[in-house]
Order: C-alpha cells, then structure tokens, then sequence
C-alpha cells in the first residue's frame, strides 16, 4: 500500500484553481494507476492519496498531478506492508 500525503504550499484559493485537472488527473489514477481511494484533509490543508504500488510508478505518476505542476502542493509518499486489515479488506494486504 502506498499512502500520499498532499500538503498545500499555498491556499486552498490556489488549490481551486487547478482542481478541474487535478481531479481528472485523479480519474486517470484510478483507472490506469492503482488508486484506491482519494479525499481532503480536514482541516483543508491538503489531502490524501491510497493506491497500490509499485512505488517507483506511483512517483512518477505523482509529477504529473497538475498540483506539483503549478506548485500547489507538496508530496509525502509512505510505503506500508499491511498485514492486519478489516473484514472484507483483505485485498490491501501484501
């Protein structure tokens, strides 16, 4: 599991306005990148990304995200082993 964690190097004013190509940047992620699931920080000081490695693919993936293209946003990637997960979850493990 790799987990990011977006933090917003300006307002979320600034955030808004790439927010059209940062969500169909996240459509494609979902579609052709292992994304799992995506949402805001609350409070909204920037968001988090699940997906399903590789992590080096999931990287490169990441500077294309128009928020690091325009400066938006800065990246924390973690890279988690889940062995211990909900019923009906088991997909995440490994």
């Amino acid at each position: 599991m790799i987990v990011v964690s977006l933090t917003y190097l300006t307002g979320p004013e600034e955030a808004d306005r790439h927010m059209e190509g940062h969500v169909a940047w996240l459509k494609t992620g979902y579609a052709a990148h292992g994304f799992l699931a995506a949402g805001r920080k609350v409070p909204r000081t920037g968001g988090l990304i699940l997906a399903r490695g590789p992590r080096e693919a999931v990287e490169a993936y990441l500077e294309s995200d128009p928020f690091m293209v325009h400066g938006v946003a800065e990246y924390a990637v973690t890279e988690v082993d889940l062995t211990s997960v909900a019923e009906g979850l088991d997909a995440l493990k490994g």
